[in-house]
Order: C-alpha cells, then structure tokens, then sequence
C-alpha cells in the first residue's frame, strides 16, 4: 500500500485474525497494512504492546491522520458482560501512564450505534493476558480500569508523540469471574490462530479442556458478532471525520 492510500482517513490496529475478519472479507496479512474502503486501513499486529505499537507506526507511515484500537477484551467489571461493547474515555498502562481517547470520536460513535456504549471509565493494557478471577480482582482492584487489553496503551502513545486522536472500541469476550485456561491460552499463535499440535497436546494432557472449547468458543462468536455490527454501523473510518 502507498503511503498516499490511506491519507485522511482511520488506520486501525487490530491484534487478530477474527478482528481483522470483522472489518474486511479480504485476506489480511500480518503485519502488513490493508486498506478498507474510504481511504481507511488496518493493520494486523499481533498480540502484545510492541506490536502494536509496530502497527501504529506503519499506518501513520501510510498516511493515517487518527489511529483506533478494535477488537476484543477481558472485562475486569461486573457490569461488563460477554459481547457488551466499551468505548473507554482514557487508556491507562501498569507504569501510571493515562492517555485519553477523542471525545468528540466517542460521542460521534455513540450517536451511531443503535446499542448501549459506555464512554466512560478506563481500560487498562498489560504486558501479559490476565487469565484468571483473581488476576482481574487485582488490576480492577488497584487501577480501578473497567476491562484489560493488551494493545491500546502502545497505540495510544504513538498516537499522542504524533498529536493524532485516538479511539478504542472493545468488545468483551471474558467476564471478570473466568477463567482462560493456560494451556488452551498457549496454543494459539499471536495473532489468535490455532496451533493444532500444541492444541493436539494440551487436550491429551487435560481431557477437560475438551468441556472449556464450546464455552470458549460461543464467547468469542458473541463478541465479534458486536464488533461486526460496529462495522456495519460505522463503516470502515469507525466513525471518523475532522
């Protein structure tokens, strides 16, 4: 993609597959940035902050005037529920730092969507997945954040050292109360795909892990059928225009 492909418009950073699946029909390389229709674009990072702030780079790099974080998170509040959408007003890092979102991008994006959209409350982004109860007790316990990601704390940096505005729009896929597995965790790759060995192997090692797929499964299938909705709500800008 040239960098005059994507100017004016929203570069996205999306951390998987089904993310990126949620956007365009088209095949999304990681890695690589993807242009959308109306000069918009996403990226494919990957999980984790240096990724994403890889991707964040690129994008501005292809001409993105704002960037946006899309995908799924772990709740780490009550009130947020399996496929409920969170548009946080600020992104917080385990380091204190505190970047706030646009208000007028949030307030735009609540104006279109027919659904309920917090717009208030932080979202927190750490180095490694939290993936029990206990865990999200303790980082909702101390930063006070609503849900947790990985990703939006690296974007929202970047796009504060340009001076471009910045959303956040997450769907959540686990509530506070549940549990990931860890070996289930650790047989998908980075970009959220399936490792069928490690798969293989953690199933002969933990036969119950065979009860925890479908729940897992319909999870993730509740949230990306929100974020699709956004989609089709918002177009591929999510929403954006100055």
């Amino acid at each position: 993609m040239s960098a005059t492909q994507a100017t004016r418009a929203t570069g996205i950073v999306v951390a998987l597959a089904s993310e990126a699946g949620t956007l365009t029909s088209h095949t999304t390389k990681p890695g690589h940035v993807t242009a959308l229709t109306n000069g918009a674009a996403l990226c494919l990072s990957g999980m984790g902050p240096i990724a994403a702030q890889r991707a964040a780079e690129m994008l501005i790099d292809a001409g993105a005037t704002a960037l946006a974080v899309f995908g799924v998170a772990g709740a780490l509040s009550k009130h947020l529920r399996n496929g409920a959408l969170f548009c946080p007003e600020c992104v917080l890092d385990e380091e204190g730092r505190t970047y706030y979102t646009d208000l007028e991008w949030r307030i735009r994006l609540h104006q279109r969507l027919a659904m309920s959209l917090p717009v208030d409350g932080a979202l927190l982004s750490v180095a490694s997945p939290l993936l029990t109860a206990a865990a999200k007790a303790s980082a909702h316990q101390r930063y006070e954040a609503l849900a947790v990601d990985m990703e939006s704390a690296a974007v929202a940096a970047v796009a504060e050292k340009h001076g471009l505005p910045l959303i956040v729009l997450r769907a959540i896929v686990d509530e506070c109360d549940d549990l990931i597995p860890e070996a289930l965790n650790g047989s998908v790759d980075a970009w959220g795909r399936p490792r069928p060995l490690k798969l293989i192997a953690a199933l002969c090692r933990h036969p119950s892990l065979w009860g925890e797929l479908p729940r897992l499964y319909s999870r993730m299938q509740r949230a990306t059928q929100a974020l699709r909705a956004v989609a089709a709500a918002t177009g591929p800008s999510l929403g954006w225009h100055r």
